[in-house]
């Protein structure tokens, strides 16, 4: 998905381009498997290149898809190595190279690469916001078999 559609789709939940970086900065912590980042480190080109050599690595074209490789360089620990890491075209999966790539939200990228007083005071107010968000029920809404499908 392309930073416009992301952006859009925060808005139409009340949510700003603030609001999609502060809690894209979650991806601080934890693991994607290789199947969910595989195209990125194969195919696109706003990537550092010995980034995606070290991650090819660990996750081969074929097989291997269940190989977890870390969101950042400091995956057990919430800080703003993975803000740092999108400056550096290391962003692990094509949404977070989105995040800084010439676009609206580059500053912001920037300023809580530096600044994690910020970053964390955003994360926290964000995250609200998001668990305020009422969901969707009955024919509106649905729970998913496969997050990533509509069932």
């Amino acid at each position: 998905m392309d930073l416009p559609a992301l952006i859009n789709n925060f808005k139409n939940q009340g949510l700003n381009e603030r609001d999609l970086v502060a809690v894209s900065g979650g991806h601080s912590i934890g693991f994607a498997q290789c199947f969910v980042f595989g195209n990125r480190i194969y195919s696109e080109t706003n990537i550092d290149p010995k980034f995606a050599q070290q991650r090819r690595s660990t996750c081969p074209r074929t097989g291997g898809n269940s190989t977890l490789s870390p969101l950042d360089p400091t995956p057990a620990r919430f800080d703003t190595a993975y803000f740092t890491n999108l400056i550096k075209k290391k962003g692990l999966l094509h949404s977070h190279h989105q995040l800084f790539n010439g676009g609206s939200t580059d500053g912001i990228v920037k300023t809580y690469s530096s600044n994690a007083k910020a970053f964390s005071a955003n994360f926290a107010r964000s995250m609200v916001k998001m668990g305020n968000i009422k969901p969707q029920t009955g024919n509106k809404g649905q729970i998913r078999l496969n997050c990533r499908k509509v069932n």
